[in-house]
């Protein structure tokens, strides 16, 4: 009975998982989990032996209590291109993500690090959700107004040594751009704001000159899977997802960015529902055993009468 019980508790935490796949099958930027199963404990009847001169040897006998979650994975397969209509809308095309969080966070890189290993990025956050828009004071910012971190420019040229919070250097109250510097720190007004494929920041002046403002960082984690999923679309770093890495988009083992559109959600349906019904015949077998278990024991407490 116990390993009946053990095995409905199990199915009913991968249906709870698939459940929640299906329900987020129109989320941008959502990875669908995997439960695997795993034995539960044994219970030694005999243990092995040695052959002697006289008898051979003895292998162990063992009874198991059921099943039990192993892990419960995420599936950071890339999901489709979805084309938008907003100059700021990005997607990943591969690993990566992008870096959001509160205003005023600096994370300065080690100049002594051949790695360039960022010395904190505990206090930022991680998606793949990119739907960005500028707030009134210029800043970048996601659907929830977390600001996007990423590359300053100097004479349009990249800056590398910190992530900071990207900013065109203001929005008037009609939404349009003003006073952004141009090459020579002159500054410039600007009609519009853009991300290009390369993740630059660009913005577009009234006579058509483009001057770029910043760029897009992306974020590289060896072990994803060590991430921990926040409210939303975030994700914070673990203990066990390795150094955290801020790139220039396509840098390293990024992905690249495909401008005007996000990245739906990565679930396959014809997967998910295949494996709903084999999770329902599992839990269907689990409770049979639970049946048959208490026909026997009423078969036992019925030997009396």
């Amino acid at each position: 009975m116990f390993s009946g019980i053990a095995g409905l508790r199990a199915h009913q935490q991968k249906m709870d998982v698939i459940a929640n796949n299906i329900a987020n099958v129109n989320t941008y930027g959502y990875k669908s989990g995997r439960v695997t199963f795993k034995e539960s404990i044994y219970q030694t009847t005999s243990s092995a032996s040695g052959g002697s001169d006289t008898f051979g040897g003895s292998n162990p006998s063992q009874i198991g209590y059921g099943s039990q979650v192993g892990t419960i994975d995420l599936m950071f397969a890339s999901g489709s291109y979805s084309p938008t209509d907003s100059a700021l809308d990005c997607m990943i095309d591969g690993e990566g993500f992008f870096i959001v969080g509160t205003k005023g966070v600096e994370v300065e890189l080690d100049d002594d690090d051949p790695q360039g290993v960022a010395a904190d990025m505990s206090q930022l956050m991680l998606t793949r959700v990119g739907n960005f828009s500028l707030d009134g004071k210029g800043y970048l910012c996601d659907g929830n107004g977390n600001v996007v971190y990423g590359y300053g420019y100097t004479k349009n040229v990249a800056d590398p040594s910190h992530l900071q919070a990207l900013r065109v250097p203001y929005v008037s109250e009609d939404g349009e751009v003003l006073d952004a510097g141009d090459t020579d720190g002159t500054p410039m007004k600007l009609n519009s704001v853009r991300i290009t494929e390369t993740g630059e920041v660009i913005g577009t002046n009234s006579d058509g000159e483009s001057v770029t403002v910043g760029m897009v960082a992306i974020a590289n984690v060896p072990n994803p899977n060590a991430l921990e999923k926040t409210q939303g679309p975030y994700y914070s770093i673990g203990e066990n997802t390795g150094y955290v890495l801020p790139f220039e988009p396509g840098e390293g083992t990024t992905g690249t960015i495909l401008n005007y559109g996000l990245e739906m959600a990565n679930v396959d349906l014809a997967k998910e529902f295949s494996e709903m019904i084999t999770t329902q015949r599992g839990f269907q077998a689990n409770t049979r055993i639970i049946t048959v278990t208490d026909e026997m024991l009423e078969e036992l407490v019925n030997i009396k009468r």
